[in-house]
């Protein structure tokens, strides 16, 4: 590597990227330069060498859940998780996925915990990598006649149906799911604590966030690219102002009382 034909800048850009791996040879390469600038460039490196390889042992312990699963005889273990339970307008959005067991994804935590861009760049790794990803969706009116929380499980259901087959186990957030056709293992906390969990999540809030774009532009005026239809500040005005969308959750109070006043 000719540290000369590279800038220290674009070195700084390249590796401080999240994810990068670092060479050996660069660190050693930029300590033994004259530049003080270099000399700092690796330790700087070096400290993000370090927090990359504790990263990646962090993510190695939320397989532990699929390892053991594993060696019970469960080979294809699918995450599963859903997301978009507390909006008022939009459906909920239920992934179901299979990775290799054992996938490094530095970054992977529950999709609540990350900032949009980590989200969009985990994303894309685990749609690359995934053996099969499946989406499933419960929109407004199902979630008005069943209630949000069978219209969750209606989601998640769907998800797995996407799949090519079904999987040997699944684990999923929170509570168990009636009537799938398979081994489950329910876990609270699950999409901080369980790989393909957390995974699941992060493919359906990209997802769900993508949707309430394109819904955005359908239903203009009430700011759902923004705030996704959760109960902001901005979205309760426009709420008042132009009443309930045909996307909105007519049984969750909020809308509920605009579109049907006390009198």
């Amino acid at each position: 590597m000719e540290l000369g034909r590279i800038g220290l800048a674009e070195l700084r850009r390249r590796y401080t990227q999240d994810g990068v791996a670092i060479p050996s040879l660069l660190l050693r390469r930029l300590r033994a330069d004259e530049r003080a600038g270099a000399r700092h460039l690796a330790e700087e490196l070096a400290a993000r060498r370090a927090a990359l390889a504790c990263e990646r042992r962090r993510v190695g312990r939320l397989w532990r859940l699929e390892r053991e699963l594993c060696a019970q005889g469960h080979a294809r273990i699918a995450g599963l998780d859903e997301v978009g339970m507390g909006p008022l307008a939009g459906p909920v959005i239920a992934c179901a996925l299979v990775l290799p067991l054992g996938l490094s994804l530095v970054g992977l935590d529950d999709s609540k915990r990350l900032r949009p861009e980590a989200r969009e760049r985990l994303e894309g790794e685990i749609r690359a990598a995934a053996l099969e990803v499946g989406l499933g969706a419960a929109w407004p009116d199902e979630i008005d006649r069943l209630n949000i929380y069978r219209a969750g499980q209606l989601a998640m259901r769907r998800a797995l149906a996407a799949l090519a087959a079904a999987p040997d186990a699944v684990v999923v957030d929170g509570r168990r799911v009636p009537d799938l056709p398979c081994h489950q293992v329910a876990v609270i906390g699950g999409d901080a604590r369980v790989a393909s969990i957390a995974a699941a999540s992060v493919i359906a809030k990209v997802h769900r966030d993508a949707l309430m774009r394109e819904l955005d532009r359908a239903h203009p005026g009430y700011g759902f690219a923004r705030h996704v239809g959760y109960a902001t500040p901005e979205h309760l005005e426009a709420l008042a102002r132009l009443g309930p969308s045909p996307i909105h959750r007519r049984s969750f109070a909020p809308v509920r009382e605009v579109a049907c006043p006390t009198r």
